[in-house]
Protein backbone atom coordinates (compact mmCIF):
# COMPACT_ATOMS: atom_id res chain seq x y z
CA UNK A 1 0.00 0.00 0.00
CA UNK A 2 1.14 3.53 -0.67
CA UNK A 3 2.95 5.14 2.30
CA UNK A 4 1.41 8.52 1.51
CA UNK A 5 -2.10 7.08 1.86
CA UNK A 6 -1.19 5.46 5.19
CA UNK A 7 0.26 8.75 6.45
CA UNK A 8 -2.81 10.65 5.30
CA UNK A 9 -5.13 8.13 7.00
CA UNK A 10 -3.18 8.41 10.28
CA UNK A 11 -3.34 12.22 10.14
CA UNK A 12 -7.10 12.15 9.56
CA UNK A 13 -7.63 9.71 12.46
CA UNK A 14 -5.52 11.82 14.83
CA UNK A 15 -7.42 14.95 13.82
CA UNK A 16 -10.74 13.21 14.45
CA UNK A 17 -9.71 11.68 17.80
CA UNK A 18 -8.01 14.73 19.32
CA UNK A 19 -11.28 16.55 20.21
CA UNK A 20 -12.64 13.32 21.73
CA UNK A 21 -9.54 12.86 23.86
CA UNK A 22 -9.69 16.47 25.03
CA UNK A 23 -13.37 16.14 25.90
CA UNK A 24 -12.82 12.91 27.85
CA UNK A 25 -10.32 14.52 30.21
CA UNK A 26 -11.23 16.04 33.58
CA UNK A 27 -12.94 19.42 33.47
CA UNK A 28 -10.99 22.19 35.12
CA UNK A 29 -8.04 19.93 35.85
CA UNK A 30 -9.85 18.01 38.57
CA UNK A 31 -10.20 14.31 39.07
CA UNK A 32 -13.40 12.34 39.60
CA UNK A 33 -15.10 12.09 42.96
CA UNK A 34 -14.49 9.25 45.30
CA UNK A 35 -17.67 7.70 46.65
CA UNK A 36 -18.27 5.62 49.68
CA UNK A 37 -20.27 3.03 47.80
CA UNK A 38 -20.48 1.27 44.48
CA UNK A 39 -22.27 4.21 42.86
CA UNK A 40 -21.87 4.42 39.12
CA UNK A 41 -22.79 7.96 38.17
CA UNK A 42 -20.32 10.34 39.73
CA UNK A 43 -17.59 7.78 40.29
CA UNK A 44 -17.16 5.52 37.28
CA UNK A 45 -19.17 7.33 34.61
CA UNK A 46 -20.89 4.14 33.50
CA UNK A 47 -24.34 4.16 31.97
CA UNK A 48 -26.95 2.66 34.31
CA UNK A 49 -28.41 -0.63 33.17
CA UNK A 50 -31.79 -0.53 31.48
CA UNK A 51 -32.63 -4.10 30.60
CA UNK A 52 -35.53 -3.09 28.35
CA UNK A 53 -33.23 -1.37 25.82
CA UNK A 54 -30.16 -2.57 23.95
CA UNK A 55 -26.90 -0.83 24.86
CA UNK A 56 -26.94 1.16 21.63
CA UNK A 57 -30.23 2.86 22.62
CA UNK A 58 -29.38 3.74 26.24
CA UNK A 59 -29.04 7.39 27.11
CA UNK A 60 -25.87 8.59 28.84
CA UNK A 61 -26.10 9.61 32.47
CA UNK A 62 -24.97 13.13 33.34
CA UNK A 63 -21.79 12.98 35.39
CA UNK A 64 -20.36 15.72 37.54
CA UNK A 65 -16.80 16.90 37.20
CA UNK A 66 -15.90 16.52 40.84
CA UNK A 67 -12.49 16.62 42.43
CA UNK A 68 -11.42 14.10 45.02
CA UNK A 69 -10.78 15.42 48.49
CA UNK A 70 -7.10 14.41 48.39
CA UNK A 71 -6.38 15.92 44.97
CA UNK A 72 -4.59 19.29 45.11
CA UNK A 73 -6.30 22.24 43.49
CA UNK A 74 -5.25 23.15 39.98
CA UNK A 75 -4.20 26.75 39.32
CA UNK A 76 -6.79 28.76 37.43
CA UNK A 77 -5.51 29.49 33.91
CA UNK A 78 -6.93 33.02 33.96
CA UNK A 79 -5.87 34.39 37.33
CA UNK A 80 -3.24 31.91 38.53
CA UNK A 81 -5.30 31.46 41.71
CA UNK A 82 -6.15 28.06 43.08
CA UNK A 83 -9.69 26.95 42.27
CA UNK A 84 -11.58 25.27 45.12
CA UNK A 85 -12.04 21.52 44.73
CA UNK A 86 -15.44 19.86 44.83
CA UNK A 87 -15.47 16.60 46.75
CA UNK A 88 -18.32 14.14 47.14
CA UNK A 89 -19.36 11.54 49.67
CA UNK A 90 -21.81 9.27 47.81
CA UNK A 91 -23.92 6.30 48.68
CA UNK A 92 -24.40 3.39 46.30
CA UNK A 93 -26.48 3.48 43.15
CA UNK A 94 -29.87 1.97 44.01
CA UNK A 95 -32.66 0.72 41.76
CA UNK A 96 -36.26 0.08 42.78
CA UNK A 97 -38.32 -2.76 41.28
CA UNK A 98 -40.57 -0.04 39.82
CA UNK A 99 -37.78 1.42 37.68
CA UNK A 100 -36.39 4.35 39.68
CA UNK A 101 -32.59 4.57 39.84
CA UNK A 102 -30.80 7.02 42.15
CA UNK A 103 -27.55 7.85 43.85
CA UNK A 104 -27.31 10.55 46.51
CA UNK A 105 -24.22 12.54 47.51
CA UNK A 106 -23.07 15.20 49.95
CA UNK A 107 -20.82 17.67 48.14
CA UNK A 108 -18.38 20.23 49.49
CA UNK A 109 -16.53 23.00 47.71
CA UNK A 110 -14.51 25.57 49.58
CA UNK A 111 -16.63 26.51 52.59
CA UNK A 112 -19.96 25.32 51.12
CA UNK A 113 -21.85 22.03 51.53
CA UNK A 114 -24.92 20.79 49.67
CA UNK A 115 -26.70 17.60 48.63
CA UNK A 116 -27.29 16.25 45.13
CA UNK A 117 -29.15 13.21 43.86
CA UNK A 118 -28.65 11.70 40.41
CA UNK A 119 -31.73 9.85 39.22
CA UNK A 120 -33.44 8.17 36.32
CA UNK A 121 -37.19 7.60 36.19
CA UNK A 122 -38.14 4.62 34.03
CA UNK A 123 -41.59 4.19 35.63
CA UNK A 124 -43.43 5.96 32.81
CA UNK A 125 -45.10 8.41 35.19
CA UNK A 126 -44.25 11.63 37.00
CA UNK A 127 -42.80 11.33 40.49
CA UNK A 128 -42.35 13.55 43.49
CA UNK A 129 -39.03 13.65 45.27
CA UNK A 130 -37.72 15.27 48.42
CA UNK A 131 -33.96 15.73 48.89
CA UNK A 132 -32.85 16.39 52.46
CA UNK A 133 -29.40 17.51 53.65
CA UNK A 134 -28.81 16.77 57.33
CA UNK A 135 -25.95 18.51 59.10
CA UNK A 136 -24.39 18.93 62.53
CA UNK A 137 -26.61 20.09 65.37
CA UNK A 138 -29.78 18.65 63.84
CA UNK A 139 -29.83 21.17 60.98
CA UNK A 140 -31.78 20.10 57.88
CA UNK A 141 -32.35 21.60 54.46
CA UNK A 142 -35.05 20.19 52.16
CA UNK A 143 -35.68 20.63 48.45
CA UNK A 144 -38.66 19.34 46.46
CA UNK A 145 -37.60 17.97 43.08
CA UNK A 146 -39.88 17.66 40.06
CA UNK A 147 -39.21 14.31 38.38
CA UNK A 148 -40.65 14.12 34.87
CA UNK A 149 -42.16 11.06 33.22
CA UNK A 150 -39.29 10.60 30.71
CA UNK A 151 -36.50 8.17 31.48
CA UNK A 152 -33.74 10.71 30.81
CA UNK A 153 -31.10 10.83 33.56
CA UNK A 154 -31.19 14.01 35.63
CA UNK A 155 -30.07 15.52 38.93
CA UNK A 156 -31.52 17.65 41.72
CA UNK A 157 -29.66 19.49 44.45
CA UNK A 158 -30.26 21.55 47.56
CA UNK A 159 -29.03 25.12 47.80
CA UNK A 160 -25.48 25.47 49.08
CA UNK A 161 -25.00 26.44 52.69
CA UNK A 162 -21.90 27.36 54.68
CA UNK A 163 -20.17 24.25 56.04
CA UNK A 164 -20.53 23.77 59.79
CA UNK A 165 -18.10 20.92 60.26
CA UNK A 166 -16.45 18.04 58.45
CA UNK A 167 -18.19 16.49 55.45
CA UNK A 168 -18.47 13.28 57.47
CA UNK A 169 -20.87 15.13 59.81
CA UNK A 170 -23.34 15.54 56.93
CA UNK A 171 -25.67 13.08 55.25
CA UNK A 172 -28.31 13.31 52.55
CA UNK A 173 -31.43 11.33 51.70
CA UNK A 174 -33.59 11.44 48.57
CA UNK A 175 -37.06 9.89 48.62
CA UNK A 176 -38.99 9.19 45.42
CA UNK A 177 -42.76 8.61 45.43
CA UNK A 178 -45.54 8.41 42.87
CA UNK A 179 -47.27 11.68 42.06
CA UNK A 180 -50.84 10.49 42.53
CA UNK A 181 -52.36 13.92 43.22
CA UNK A 182 -52.26 13.59 47.01
CA UNK A 183 -49.62 15.12 49.24
CA UNK A 184 -47.84 11.79 49.65
CA UNK A 185 -47.85 8.92 47.18
CA UNK A 186 -46.42 5.45 47.81
CA UNK A 187 -42.66 5.50 48.43
CA UNK A 188 -40.74 3.88 45.54
CA UNK A 189 -37.12 4.45 46.55
CA UNK A 190 -35.05 5.97 49.34
CA UNK A 191 -31.42 6.73 48.47
CA UNK A 192 -28.87 7.99 50.98
CA UNK A 193 -25.36 9.37 50.87
CA UNK A 194 -24.29 6.87 53.50
CA UNK A 195 -26.53 3.94 52.55
CA UNK A 196 -25.10 0.47 52.80
CA UNK A 197 -24.31 -1.10 49.44
CA UNK A 198 -26.87 -3.70 48.29
CA UNK A 199 -25.92 -7.34 48.83
CA UNK A 200 -23.65 -8.69 46.12
CA UNK A 201 -21.87 -5.37 45.40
Amino acid sequence: MNLRMIGLAVAVMCTALLPLAAEAGPIGGTSRAKGSGGGLWPVSGAVPADESKPKSERKPVPRPALGGGATPSAPSPVTGATAPQTSALCGPELTSPDGVEAQTCVLTEGHDTWARTYYRNATGGKLTSVLTLMGPGGRTLQTNCAVGAGDDPDACETPREPSRGAVSAYSAVAEFATADGSDEGPLLLRSGSNSAAPAGH
